[in-house]
């Protein structure tokens, strides 16, 4: 299951990262793509504006088929505060913008990736070695846009599916 979670973390990292090279984060000292999954990044109390925050919620395996089939639930947070300029008046734009990005990288493309294993390879230069199965998603539900003081927050969900393959964790 955690070959799947990081197989769609790099496929929709990549994506944005094509779709608006822009959007970056500075996380400990280090310029990114904007994205991150909550479970890999230290704790923090808040949600980083102009980014994508994923979030593995619940998850459910069918054991019937040859290959037991793995349904994960991600949600995607993401908030923007505006820019100082427009005195954050351009919050329901730039909260579309993103809104746009995600749809785009989400749908554009086949809703699939190879799965990959990236055990060991971070921090090592190493590539991940592809598995024998792909990941694939459905469709995003996004959620209605809410106010939390000066930020516009949304939250798209989507559910992953995986088959789990021997030997896999």
């Amino acid at each position: 299951m955690q070959d799947a979670r990081d197989s769609f973390f790099v496929a929709l990292r990549t994506r944005l990262a094509a779709i608006n090279p822009d959007r970056t984060i500075v996380l400990r000292g280090q310029i990114r793509p904007g994205i991150l999954v909550e479970e890999n990044e230290l704790p923090t109390a808040f949600q980083p504006a102009d980014a994508f925050t994923l979030h593995w919620t619940a998850m459910a395996v069918d054991a019937a088929g040859p290959l037991p089939l793995v349904a994960m639930e991600c949600q995607i947070n993401y908030a923007t505060d505006g820019t100082s300029g427009s005195g954050g008046m351009d919050r329901g734009r730039l909260l579309g913008a993103m809104d746009g990005e995600l749809t785009a990288a989400l749908l554009t493309e086949t809703q699939s990736a190879v799965k990959k294993n990236f055990s060991g390879v971070v921090g090592t230069g190493a590539a991940a070695v592809a598995m024998a199965t792909n990941i694939f998603w459905s469709t995003p539900r996004f959620a209605p846009a809410k106010t939390s003081g000066e930020r516009l927050e949304r939250t798209a969900t989507v559910q992953l599916f995986a088959y789990q393959e021997a030997g896999e964790l």
